[in-house]
């Protein structure tokens, strides 16, 4: 197993009665911010409970965590706070169906956060840098946004009418029920 930007080993045979209360190190949050390719990670902190099923863990909880990137319009440092659910199911490796490369699969809303992990420990940290990955807007915008583009002569979607014969037809159906 690599060590990754943010790792926490948990053993399932032996998983914490309380509450789990992860808090990244300055090196772990600039790390992260390295991988993805954001400004800076101010904070980062999770809030984690373990519950079993079978063999399989369930890890509930929160994260919360200050993002600094730039904003995609402007290029702006801008800093915004996210709190994402945690739901995450480990499950032992050799517990997982084994599918062929080109078979089809369904998969049911429960199959879809299933974590599969060897040995006897899963990497919680890991999964917790994911879901951070996950709650970043690579095109979120700053406060400075519109009145930029507004220089730059760019319109946005809400200044543009719609045209075409699509909108035409549209306009004209609108034009008949008033």
């Amino acid at each position: 197993m690599s060590a990754g930007e943010l790792t926490l080993l948990v053993k399932p045979r032996a998983l914490p009665g309380a509450p789990l209360v992860v808090e990244a190190t300055d090196a772990e949050r600039a790390a992260l911010a390295q991988r993805f390719a954001v400004t800076s990670v101010p904070d980062l902190t999770a809030s984690v409970t373990f519950d079993t099923d079978g063999e399989a863990v369930l890890a509930n909880g929160t994260l919360t965590a200050t993002i600094e990137q730039p904003c995609a319009v402007t290029r702006e440092n801008i800093r915004y706070a996210v709190t994402e659910p945690l739901a995450l199911r480990f499950v032992p490796a050799e517990s997982m169906p084994d599918y062929a490369p080109d078979e089809e699969v369904e998969l049911d809303t429960e199959d879809l956060d299933e974590i599969p992990y060897e040995g006897d420990v899963f990497d919680l940290g890991e999964a917790i840098a994911q879901t951070l990955a996950l709650a970043i807007d690579p095109y979120r915008e700053g406060p400075g946004a519109d009145e930029a583009r507004r220089k730059a002569g760019i319109a946005s979607d809400e200044d543009q009418a719609p045209s075409g014969p699509l909108a035409e037809a549209l306009a004209a159906l609108k034009k008949d029920e008033e």
